[in-house]
């Protein structure tokens, strides 16, 4: 059979509670959806409707000794047995795909609305969140469209044969109506629980993927403070919760498993006592009572099936809450700008809460007595943080497309996973790449590994210092209207920092370029040098003319002298790569 297959992804879905995103997922496949449901009650309808037609070729054939319908009912019998093999692979077909479909269109809307987070995800959720989206809820989501398909068949056999047990035997019909009721109320009693404790163990999956992921990220940190026993006494405290939690699941999911196979069985035991309680009497034929027989015992199977679905159901809901809560989330500085900053460019980024304004075109180096002033400066430029920054006199909160017009680099990025010269060119195409490693002073890398070189995950096989530089060559192949750069040389020695001061001024030349550091070096080169003390701009111009003129600069910059000479910029710079 041949399958469409899904549609493009619509994006992330308006309606952000658990039951209406389930329903989104229905509706994006509604035609796959409800085939397999059709093909679902055809496969429980052929089961159904197997026991009457044995009764009918036990009295009719069998009993009444007539050779021709026990033969048409026998091919009656076949054929049933043909269309439920059919029914049977159709309805696994489409239940694949409309599972795989729902968690395939979760992974994307959840990918879709970590990027339209941006900044506000590392301080609204944790990375643990994400991470058990992709590993645990999107398999528990996918199996409540298949619970679907399953469920709908098994309601439309139960409600078959209760119409066929009837016009057999009455009473068996009775005891059947009334007894299936008592069975799903009670399965329903054991759901609370269960429902309870699957809930409370996705939290903890959770907390412990968060916290497996801080430690990943800062596992050489640890080992160079002494942290690793801390860290592992937490992770497996942690874990033993997460391990008793999952316990008290199992245990619940063992009472419902139980329940499932229990009563029911009570309930055959029950019908079959009545009918072989009249079937002496005269009351039934014997091919009717295998009939009553066969339909009681068939029960067993769609009534199971409603237990394992409200099952999936129940962890579909807690997976889809998570997925939902997480889909509720909204940027808090929105990239929403409409108005297009008015030329000139280069473009001249300002900050009025501080004084601060690059010059357009030009190299300007901002120095800090505090660096926590020159970050936040940067920030507020690139607008992770809210304040009266401006583009060429505009807004930032009004400027279209700002995200590509301002980038703000910073030590703490990460170099993707992937082909080392993709992950320079970052999806941009014409990115000139080897220009950026030469102004990065990155050549010393590409030459032993190649631009073909597959980076590993957050380029860990790279020292502090190479991960700096390659974040300066992904930046400067970006090229943005406007570059801000946060220390980009403090993890590399002087001789390299030289080099990458001299050409950063040619890569970037004609284009605004805001760099936030205290070494001597770029501060030399730049065209321009402001300085910042108490968070207020207080004195700009060369740096050999502010060394002379402002002893709170000089100090500044004698301080980032003395620490480099003290420590050496290769061991701080390792320190710093490998802790962010």
């Amino acid at each position: 059979m041949r399958t469409a297959l899904p549609a493009p992804d619509p994006g992330i879905p308006d309606h952000r509670s658990p039951g209406r995103y389930l329903w989104w997922l229905a509706r994006l496949q509604a035609g796959p959806l409800l085939r397999g449901i059709g093909w679902g009650v055809t496969w429980m309808a052929c089961m159904a409707l197997g026991p009457a037609a044995m009764g009918r070729a036990i009295d009719e054939g069998v009993r009444g000794k007539d050779a021709g319908a026990l033969l048409l009912w026998s091919g009656v019998l076949l054929g049933l047995g043909v269309l439920q093999a059919v029914s049977t692979a159709r309805r696994h077909r489409l239940a694949t795909l409309v599972r795989l479909a729902a968690a395939y269109r979760t992974v994307q809307a959840v990918t879709r609305q970590a990027t339209r987070l941006g900044a506000t995800l590392s301080r609204r959720s944790g990375a643990g969140e994400v991470v058990s989206v992709g590993i645990y809820d999107i398999s528990h989501i996918g199996d409540v469209m298949d619970g679907v398909i399953r469920g709908t068949g098994a309601v439309a056999a139960i409600v078959a044969v209760l119409v066929l047990l009837a016009a057999a035997s009455p009473p068996s019909a009775l005891v059947t109506l009334a007894g299936i009721p008592v069975v799903l109320a009670a399965g329903a009693l054991l759901l609370r629980p269960h429902h309870r404790h699957s809930e409370r163990l996705r939290e903890l999956v959770g907390d412990l993927n968060t916290r497996a992921t801080d430690i990943v990220a800062g596992l050489r940190v640890l080992r160079g403070i002494g942290g690793e026993d801390l860290f592992a006494e937490r992770y497996r405290a942690q874990s033993q919760r997460v391990r008793r939690a999952g316990t008290r699941l199992a245990r619940s999911e063992a009472l419902l498993a139980g329940a499932e196979a229990l009563l029911p069985g009570l309930l055959v035991a029950a019908v079959v006592w009545l009918g072989a309680r009249t079937a002496p009497a005269g009351s039934i034929t014997p091919g009717e009572l295998v009939t009553c027989y066969g339909y009681v015992i068939f029960l067993t199977l769609p009534m199971a099936t409603l237990g394992e679905v409200a099952d999936k159901i129940t962890r579909g809901r807690v997976a889809a809450a998570r997925v939902a809560r997480f889909l509720a989330l909204e940027p808090e500085l929105p990239d929403c700008g409409t108005l297009t900053p008015p030329p000139p460019l280069p473009g001249t980024p300002a900050d009025p809460g501080s004084g601060f304004v690059a010059r357009a075109g030009r190299l300007t180096a901002l120095a800090a007595a505090d660096p926590a002033d020159a970050r936040a400066i940067a920030d507020r430029l690139g607008r992770y943080t809210d304040s009266e920054a401006t583009y060429n006199g505009v807004p930032l909160r009004e400027v279209a497309g700002l995200r590509e017009r301002i980038i703000v680099a910073v030590n703490e990025d990460v170099l993707l996973s992937g082909r080392l010269a993709d992950v320079l060119a970052c999806g941009r195409p014409g990115a000139s790449v080897r220009e950026a490693v030469h102004a990065a002073a990155a050549e010393d890398i590409v030459m032993a590994v190649g631009l073909d070189a597959r980076v590993g995950e957050a380029g860990r096989e790279f020292s502090g210092g190479q991960r700096q530089r390659l974040l300066l060559a992904r930046a400067l192949a970006a090229d943005p209207e406007v570059l801000v750069l946060v220390e980009p040389t403090s993890a590399v020695d002087a001789h390299t920092e030289a080099r990458i001061a001299e050409r950063l001024r040619r890569a970037r030349a004609g284009r605004t370029t805001v760099v936030c550091t205290t070494s001597p070096l770029i501060l030399d080169r730049a065209d321009h040098v402001v300085f910042v003390a108490d968070g207020r701009v207080v004195a700009e111009g060369p740096h050999r003319v502010l060394l002379a003129a402002e002893p709170r600069y000089a100090a500044a910059v004698a301080r980032g002298s003395a620490l480099e000479a003290s420590d050496g910029p290769v061991r701080i710079g390792e320190q710093e790569g490998e802790g962010r």
